[in-house]
């Protein structure tokens, strides 16, 4: 607040903004020197291709394919919904590597897909990934 001396009596009630606008030209700086630095992504494992492993299966891979009809198999083995969530946790109980896939099929129902997650969750299974045809 600044005071007035020119004869007149009382306080001159005009506020100095000068250093507002220093402090607001300051954060503006940091602000536009932080925003590049920061990173906002996410940790995506994107898989790689190679030529030399086509038609090889990893046996320590677990794959649950769900059918057209909602019918399910784990590698290959055919299974029912009710017995998922046992035979998994059977599986999952005495491995270090807690990843499993899903292979379902494009006409099924996103509900089947997320019940069949759910039921993986539930049984012990860490890191899901789901697998897609490639045309």
């Amino acid at each position: 607040m600044g005071m007035n001396v020119s004869g007149k009596k009382g306080a001159m009630a005009d506020i100095n903004i000068t250093p507002y606008i220093d402090i607001l030209l300051v954060l503006l700086i940091i602000f536009m020197v932080i925003t590049p630095i920061r990173q906002m992504d996410l940790d995506v494992k994107v898989p790689q291709t190679s030529n030399d492993t086509e038609g090889a299966i990893d046996p320590s891979v677990i794959v649950v394919s769900i059918g057209e009809s909602a019918q399910i198999a784990i590698n290959q083995e055919e299974t029912t919904i009710a017995r998922l969530g046992a035979q998994l946790q059977e599986i999952y109980s005495a491995r270090a590597n807690k990843n499993m896939f899903i292979s379902a099929s494009a006409k099924l129902p996103y509900g089947d897909v997320v019940r069949v997650i759910d039921i993986a969750k539930g049984a012990g299974v860490g890191d899901i990934g789901l697998l897609t045809e490639i045309r």
